[in-house]
């Protein structure tokens, strides 16, 4: 995922922000470490080849890796290994950048032993184990002839109905959750073998031979994700495991995937006290526009009710299921033009954002996502993953996109596209550490989507009140997905309790609220990351403004900051506020 093309200023930060009085035993020690990563990335893509390929390194994608016990020792062999290489280097003697790339390295390689040895999600997860979305992205791509890649992903199906054998051998105690997401993103995906394959070997020169040989291989591998469907339909689970994590994993996989300066409790609490001042912003706004939207109709008592009777008017401001595309679509330009007009931040206008329907592949956990070319992919295609309302009842649609109301869709925009995701991306894939790019940190990264959104809005963007009440409610989630995640998975919260949260506190519609319940039980810490990941960009704003004083550049900010790849913010603020 990632990419771009830097304006002179913010190369000229990227080598900037490095600069020290180094003696020459340090120099020679970072020497020796940049060779250390190179060899640790080569290695990294022989033991991972998907990673590889997703991140655009795509000299292994004909290579589909059997998750056996074999596999799962190779990689428990490289992670141990290479923590053992990490000894010989003094941390506090290499650069600040290498500094940032030794921890995200090492923290990298001690979560693969944590997944391994105590989260075991290979044992209860089934939505782990499916192949559909690695070679949609083979027949998608643009880095080579469409017919080496269909050669590539030839090769690749050799090993599929072996994958799926080791799926089941692994499998022992799935949740109930994971296993009826693995059947619905199996059997959707599957239609790459058939429609998509077909299509692509229809556009192809490969001779008949080829075609037809591949054509055979495609009807084995999709009777190998059907018969994996099946089993997972028809096998009995007696002991099911529950989809919470529980403190203890949970508190372990939020530091390794965070990597935050918050503790969970502390952002816990970080995130209800903001719960709280948000409604206390809502509510002013919502009682002065209650005339224009509701006329003499008499003010509720309780003020999250009068909030959500302001909420519910402005909402029916929306566009229809056949436009929702296109009207994302027509918003990208104009959310550009804005960004330039203000000087906020320098987007490279090479780099192409495609809007798309979501895959089939991708279905199931979240209506809007963005699939960014790796840093090895510079110049491929962003993709703007677009949720479909195709046999959705009309009940469910209109919830939806109430939810997605005019002024909300905005603000989705600003948080995929521009300047969120997919400007961050593109930066990212420009970071002098490929390090920073491939181990991208995922709090660092959500983090910047959601600041971009309050820092748009603060710039002047549509002001209005209608704009910023919206605002609160879109963040009010961001909040509200921090106390839901924490709450669901260490505090048994309910589902009842759950949708009442997101239904009465923070004003979702039914049909939104229904979605983020099922996406907690399917996913855990990262419905953390946009509020911990953003509330920790804003904080290191704020105080490099106090620093910095009237000196103080937002743009100059923005472009340092990213500069530093999509590395864990706490890195990035102690490289800031270093002083040189």
């Amino acid at each position: 995922m990632k990419k771009l093309f830097v304006s002179i200023f913010a190369i000229s930060l990227l080598f900037s922000c490095n600069k020290s009085t180094k003696s020459n035993s340090d120099k020679a020690l970072d020497e020796k470490f940049d060779k250390y990563k190179d060899g640790f990335v080569t290695a990294l893509w022989e033991i991972n080849p998907g990673w590889a390929s997703g991140v655009g390194y795509h000299k292994f994608d004909n290579v589909l890796i059997v998750p056996n016990a074999t596999e799962e020792k190779k990689q428990l062999d490289f992670a141990n290994a290479q923590l053992d290489s990490l000894k010989q280097f003094k941390l506090e003697d290499l650069s600040d950048n290498n500094k940032t790339d030794f921890q995200m390295i090492k923290s990298q390689l001690e979560s693969t032993i944590f997944s391994i040895k105590e989260l075991k999600s290979s044992e209860w997860n089934p939505s782990d184990y499916n192949v559909c979305g690695a070679f949609s992205e083979i027949l998608n791509g643009n880095y080579d002839s469409l017919e080496n890649r269909l050669r590539a992903f030839s090769a690749k199906m050799d090993n599929v109905p072996a994958y799926y054998e080791a799926a089941k051998a692994n499998i022992k105690n799935p949740t109930i959750e994971h296993t009826e997401l693995a059947i619905a993103q199996n059997l959707g995906g599957s239609t790459v073998f058939d429609v998509d394959l077909n299509a692509a070997l229809e556009k192809s020169k490969l001779t008949t031979v080829e075609k037809k040989e591949i054509t055979e291989k495609a009807k084995i591998a999709k009777k190998a994700i059907t018969d994996y469907a099946d089993w997972l339909k028809t096998t009995p689970n007696k002991t099911p495991r529950s989809f919470r994590l529980g403190s203890a994993l949970y508190a372990k996989k939020f530091n390794f995937d965070i990597q935050s300066s918050y503790t969970v409790d502390e952002i816990y609490k970080i995130a209800m006290d903001h719960k709280k001042d948000l409604h206390e912003k809502m509510f002013v706004l919502a009682d002065k526009l209650w005339t224009k939207y509701k006329g003499n109709e008499p003010k509720p008592t309780d003020k999250l009710e009068l909030i959500k009777q302001v909420i519910d008017k402005i909402s029916l401001q929306h566009t229809t299921p056949e436009k929702f595309q296109s009207e994302i679509e027509k918003q990208i330009p104009e959310l550009t033009a804005y960004v330039k007009a203000k000087d906020l931040l320098y987007i490279d206008p090479s780099k192409p954002l495609v809007v798309r329907k979501e895959p089939a592949y991708m279905a199931g956990v979240a209506g809007a996502s963005i699939s960014a070319p790796g840093p090895y992919d510079k110049n491929g295609n962003t993709y703007y993953n677009v949720g479909s309302m195709s046999g959705w009842t009309a009940e469910n649609s209109e919830s939806y996109l109430r939810e997605y109301n005019d002024y909300i869709l905005q603000i989705l925009n600003i948080h995929e596209a521009i300047p969120g995701h997919y400007t961050q991306l593109v930066y990212s894939n420009q970071s002098p550490s490929i390090i920073k790019a491939i181990l991208g940190n995922g709090a660092m990264v959500e983090g910047w989507a959601v600041y971009a959104e309050k820092m748009m809005l603060e710039s002047g963007y549509k002001n209005s009140d209608e704009m910023w009440l919206m605002y609160y409610k879109w963040n009010l989630r961001t909040t509200c997905n921090t106390i839901l995640d924490i709450s669901v998975h260490t505090k048994n919260m309910t589902q009842k309790a759950a949708i009442d949260l997101l239904t009465k506190e923070a004003f979702q519609q039914q049909a939104e609220a229904d979605g983020k319940w099922k996406r907690v039980t399917l996913s855990q810490v990262q419905l953390c990351s946009y509020f911990t990941g953003y509330t920790e960009i804003y904080n290191l704003r704020e105080e490099l403004k106090k620093q910095e004083g009237d000196k103080f550049n937002l743009k100059k900010f923005h472009e340092k900051f990213l500069s530093f790849g999509s590395a864990p913010v706490k890195y990035i603020k102690e490289l800031m506020l270093s002083k040189e």
